[in-house]
């Protein structure tokens, strides 16, 4: 059960985990809340899952939420797996005692609105486990000592990833990509791939580019994503004079494909849990600078696997970004040593056995009291 479908980060790992579980064991169906946010039901069915989108054009406000207890009493599920808050509250008030409940953490607590941390705190203890996808969340979660059902469990920390050896990467996967783009080898590339959201701060990672650009004129800046603030970003751009300089490349299926064009990949957040497009940077080989928020500093070990900068500083950042683009003996070593991290400790194959025991443990236990 989770909010969307789109292209974030929980939507993405969904449909990395649900398709590797095994389909002997369990049959597992996804609903999601907005209709407009599908652009994952596709893969999804592809393999066979079935999905549901709950709310409707056309629904008044909070019917989705009787049509998800009707979907849980018709199909009998035995566990409920969800992975956002809102939709998380709604389950644990709604479905039978009978059925376990499971929900995994994305974000730190204190960046929820306050009617969303309300709704945690009173429905938490409903949960019979809880799973974080970084120990900075991990570390965020402050549920009463007991609230609706009692206790709420102990957060386990679970470090989702990616698929590291399908990662496109090395020297005809830069050339492919950038190929695609219209670049020549010797441009230089950054790249960011993000909704424009407040979360991911754009607006300073402009402001930083524009200081890089100063500097290194023959610098280009790909943004890939789409979200509300895309008007006001594209006016940012014009006012700063980088028309020519930024692309902004929408919504892309491709974007792992296009991530080895790029000299620098960058995600210059205000906060996170665990972005899943810096793992998938990583995994290509790709020299990532990020900010110093979340769980980020368990993927990226500044000068190590990556570099690290405070959040909300634009002339730090682009400090760094000048210092990687002037140092291409540094991206390179950052580059590989980010990837073999990536490797080690992000194998989306370690989650979905860790998920696999998890669903068997509970169920095992059979019905609540």
């Amino acid at each position: 059960m989770i909010k969307g479908l789109g292209l974030g980060g929980a939507e993405r790992l969904l449909s990395l985990v649900v398709p590797r579980l095994d389909a002997d064991r369990f049959v597992v169906d996804v609903a999601y809340v907005l209709p407009h946010k599908d652009a994952l039901v596709p893969g999804l069915r592809a393999h066979g899952v079935r999905v549901a989108a709950l709310a409707r054009p056309e629904d008044r406000p909070g019917h989705w939420m009787r049509r998800l207890a009707r979907l849980v009493r018709r199909e009998g599920y035995d566990l409920v797996h969800t992975h956002s808050p809102v939709p998380a509250a709604v389950v644990r008030l709604s479905v039978p005692r009978s059925v376990t409940v499971v929900h995994t953490e994305h974000n730190q607590w204190e960046r929820y609105r306050l009617p969303t941390r309300l709704a945690n705190a009173v429905t938490y203890g409903r949960n019979d486990a809880v799973l974080s996808v970084s120990d900075g969340v991990t570390g965020s979660i402050r549920p009463p000592a007991v609230g609706l059902g009692g206790r709420a469990p102990e957060t386990e920390t679970l470090l989702h990833g990616v698929v590291p050896e399908t990662a496109p990467r090395g020297p005809v996967a830069r050339q492919d990509a950038r190929t695609r783009l219209g670049f020549a080898d010797n441009d230089l590339l950054i790249g960011c791939v993000a909704n424009f959201t407040p979360k991911k701060d754009h607006a300073g990672l402009l402001e930083a580019f524009a200081q890089v650009h100063v500097e290194l004129p023959r610098t280009r800046l790909l943004l890939v994503g789409t979200g509300p603030l895309e008007v006001g970003l594209r006016s940012r751009v014009t006012d700063l004079g980088l028309s020519a300089a930024v692309r902004f490349l929408g919504r892309r299926d491709d974007a792992l494909d296009l991530l080895p064009a790029l000299d620098v990949f960058v995600l210059g957040s205000r906060f996170e849990g665990l972005p899943i497009a810096l793992i998938e940077a990583m995994a290509a080989e790709v020299a990532c600078v990020a900010t110093r928020v979340g769980g980020v500093p368990e993927a990226v070990r500044d000068g190590v696997t990556g570099r690290l900068v405070v959040a909300r500083r634009p002339a730090a950042l682009a400090g760094v970004l000048l210092e990687l683009l002037h140092d291409e003996q540094q991206r390179h070593r950052l580059a590989h040593s980010g990837r073999e991290h990536v490797a080690e400790h992000f194998s989306i194959d370690r989650a979905v056995q860790r998920t696999t025991e998890l669903y068997t443990a509970l169920l095992a236990r059979g019905e609540r009291p």
